[in-house]
């Protein structure tokens, strides 16, 4: 799966948020389907989005946050990226890879 791609496809037919309290926000809803983090996101966050939400599926990638913002086409850095909606992508074809 190229991933720059299935996340313009989600950004398109989906619904995507950015950002670590919106993932939270997401998480304590129940609305959160999948969890995308950066390479760089604080290990100590992953840990408590854990622990509050173990059954969150949350996959880590191998790229930076600065790359991850470039991904999603945004002039910002990206740490968190929460799927609700993946539309027409394979985004939720990801696995867990946070235990």
């Amino acid at each position: 799966m190229e991933l720059q791609r299935e996340l313009k496809t989600a950004i398109n037919s989906g619904e995507l948020l950015f950002g670590q309290n919106q993932t939270i926000d997401a998480c304590d809803r129940g609305q959160a389907k999948l969890v995308i983090l950066a390479a760089n996101c604080p290990q100590s966050w992953i840990d408590d989005l854990h622990a509050r939400h173990p059954d969150v599926a949350k996959h880590r990638v191998s790229i930076v946050n600065r790359e991850l913002g470039t991904a999603c086409a945004k002039p910002f850095s990206i740490s968190v990226i929460c799927v609700v909606e993946a539309g027409s992508s394979e985004l939720l074809t990801l696995r867990s890879n946070i235990d």
